[in-house]
């Protein structure tokens, strides 16, 4: 069945049910309709149902929703350009932003480049909300490969002490993050820049 057959007030329903995380609700409306509209169905601000269980932090349910959706959805972005992910860092919930991260055959941590309208990543959104935890998540996982890791690669590979590497990394929002290399009971620190705008 196509999401044209779909009344409005249904996929409003559908909606309300991720956002509020009705596991059956929603389940039922799979049930009816299939997974296929899961990927269609939007607000009229362009949210997907992967925004509405990541920002409010329904693990269950986003745990439920990932296999049937297709994995692009997850870079899927908003009218404010924001994807899922963003959503799940400026509201803090840790688990959904590893589970949208580590999903197999999803974007992965290339989610945490993509900008909103803003000109924000998820991991500036998660700096700017004050969220270290999830910041020193995002920085850990990131790909480092542009951003100087080849330096302290050098560094340690000259004989530099691992225990005392101390790394500035920058990502693509210019957002500075300092990490300790060497020890695994270290995790990176990130820090606000001197200017919160470019």
């Amino acid at each position: 069945m196509s999401v044209a057959q779909i009344t409005d007030e249904e996929k409003e329903d559908l909606l309300l049910s991720c956002r509020y995380g009705d596991l059956d609700d929603v389940k039922e409306f799979v049930n009816k309709y299939g997974q296929a509209p899961l990927a269609e169905v939007r607000d009229e601000n362009g949210n997907t149902v992967l925004h509405m269980a990541s920002g409010n932090g329904h693990i269950e349910l986003l745990e439920y929703l990932l296999p049937l959706v297709p994995p692009s959805l997850l870079s899927a972005q908003n009218e404010s350009k924001s994807t899922a992910l963003h959503w799940a860092c400026v509201n803090a919930h840790l688990p959904v932003v590893q589970k949208l991260v580590q999903f197999p055959g999803g974007p992965g941590v290339d989610l945490i480049d993509i900008k909103n309208a803003a000109g924000r990543s998820p991991l500036a959104e998660a700096e700017m909300a004050g969220w270290d935890e999830g910041a020193k998540w995002l920085v850990q996982v990131m790909n480092l490969e542009e951003s100087g890791a080849k330096e302290v690669d050098e560094e340690v590979a000259a004989g530099a002490s691992t225990q005392d590497v101390e790394v500035e990394i920058q990502d693509a929002d210019g957002q500075i993050a300092r990490m300790s290399l060497g020890r695994s009971d270290q995790a990176p620190s990130p820090d606000k820049p001197a200017s919160s705008q470019p």
